[in-house]
C-alpha cells in the first residue's frame, strides 16, 4: 500500500482536520494575517462549518501539517458545488515556516484533491446525463489573492495559473450626507426575517443566474451565510412585491467587530445584493443600499462597504460609485484548467 504523506513535505505530518483542530487551525490563520494583512480572515466560527459541511466532508478536502511539536504550520481545503464547473481552493503557511516550499507542495495537493472530487461528481452522474458532454466539464481550480500578496501570485503564476477576474473593495464614508432613494408603487421594504431566509435564497439564485462566476446556493450553503456569527440582519433588509409578496430584492450585511479593531474604523459589509431581473430599473438596489447606509450609521459604523466584480455587465459599479463608494482594494480571482 502506498504510504506516501498526502503533502509532498515530510518535513511536517500531515492529516485531514477534525473539530477539535479548530482552535489551533484558526490560531495559524491569524497568525498569518498578522502578517499578511488580508481584508478579512477566517475564524473559528467559519472553520466550525467547514467542520460541519456535508458536501465538502474535512475528511477528505482539507489537510494540516503537524510540526514536531504538534503545532500547525500550514493547512489547505477545497470547496465544491457537486454539479460546479470549479472547485475553490483555500490555504495558508504560517510565516515562519515560508519560504521552505510548502505552498508548492500544498498547491499540489489541492490540484490532485480537485480532480478526485471532479471524478467523484462525475461517477455519481446518470450515463445517460454524461453522454451528452455537459456533465463532464474540465477540472478546474479557482484560488482567490490580494493585491498586496504578491508572493502568492507568483506561486500561481509559477504552477500555471492566469487571472480570469478583477474585484474592488469599495468603501463609502458614512459622515456625508446620505443619498435619496424611494421604491417605486408596488414595492415595499421589509425586515429579513427567518420566515424569509427561504424565499430570499431562491430570489438569490435567480438573481446570479447570469452572473459571472456564480453558482446556485443550496440550504447547507446559504444556512451558512444567514446564520454565521457576523451576520447582521438588523441592518439587512428585502424589498418585496406589495401585491405577491414576492421578494424582489435583498441586502444582507454583516459587521466584524474583531476587523474593525484591526483597520481602526468599524465597518457595515454588504454580503450580498441582489434584484430579481423582472424587477431592475425600479430603483431597488439603490434604495437597499441608502437603506443600509441609514442602518449602518444608527449602528455607529463609520464605513459602508461591499466587494464588486469590476466587469459586472448589470451597472452595478456605476451605480456604487453614483452613491459615493470607491475603491480601496482589489483582489483576483485565479483559475486553472487540470
Amino acid at each position: 500500500m502506498d504510504q506516501k504523506p498526502p503533502v509532498d513535505f515530510p518535513q511536517l505530518q500531515w492529516r485531514p482536520a477534525a473539530a477539535s483542530d479548530i482552535p489551533a487551525w484558526a490560531a495559524l490563520i491569524a497568525r498569518t494575517a498578522v502578517v499578511e494583512t488580508p481584508v478579512w480572515y477566517e475564524r473559528e466560527a467559519d472553520l466550525q462549518e467547514h467542520v460541519a459541511s456535508r458536501k465538502n466532508p474535512v475528511a477528505t478536502h482539507t489537510v494540516l501539517g503537524f510540526d514536531g511539536h504538534g503545532v500547525i504550520r500550514a493547512y489547505a481545503r477545497i470547496s465544491k458545488n457537486p454539479d460546479g464547473d470549479k472547485a475553490h481552493g483555500f490555504g495558508c503557511v504560517d510565516p515562519a515556516w515560508q519560504r521552505r516550499g510548502i505552498g508548492t507542495a500544498l498547491l499540489g495537493w489541492l490540484e490532485q484533491r480537485t480532480r478526485e472530487r471532479f471524478a467523484g461528481d462525475r461517477a455519481r452522474v446518470p450515463a445517460e446525463v454524461s453522454a451528452g458532454g455537459d456533465a463532464r466539464p474540465v477540472p478546474r481550480l479557482r484560488i482567490g489573492t490580494g493585491q498586496q500578496h504578491a508572493h502568492q501570485a507568483r506561486l500561481l503564476e509559477t504552477g500555471g495559473y492566469t487571472v480570469v477576474r478583477y474585484f474592488n473593495e469599495m468603501h463609502r464614508p458614512l459622515d456625508r450626507p446620505l443619498p435619496p432613494a424611494a421604491l417605486s408603487p408596488g414595492l415595499v421594504l421589509a425586515a429579513l426575517v427567518p420566515e424569509l431566509h427561504e424565499p430570499v435564497r431562491l430570489a438569490h439564485n435567480a438573481a446570479f443566474l447570469d452572473h459571472w462566476g456564480s453558482e446556485p446556493k443550496d440550504r447547507e450553503s446559504w444556512s451558512f451565510i444567514v446564520n454565521n456569527p457576523q451576520a447582521r440582519p438588523d441592518l439587512s433588509a428585502v424589498v418585496l412585491d406589495s401585491v405577491t409578496a414576492e421578494v424582489a430584492g435583498y441586502q444582507l450585511a454583516s459587521h466584524d467587530p474583531d476587523i474593525a479593531v484591526q483597520r481602526g474604523f468599524r465597518e457595515g459589509y454588504t454580503e450580498l445584493l441582489g434584484v430579481r431581473r423582472a424587477y431592475r430599473g425600479r430603483g431597488i438596489a439603490r434604495a437597499l443600499l441608502t437603506d443600509a447606509m441609514r442602518r449602518f450609521t444608527a449602528a455607529g459604523m463609520d464605513v459602508a462597504s461591499l466587494d464588486v466584480d469590476s466587469e459586472n455587465p448589470s451597472g452595478a459599479l456605476a451605480l456604487y460609485t453614483r452613491l459615493g463608494y470607491r475603491a480601496v482594494n482589489r483582489s483576483m480571482a485565479w483559475d486553472k484548467a487540470l
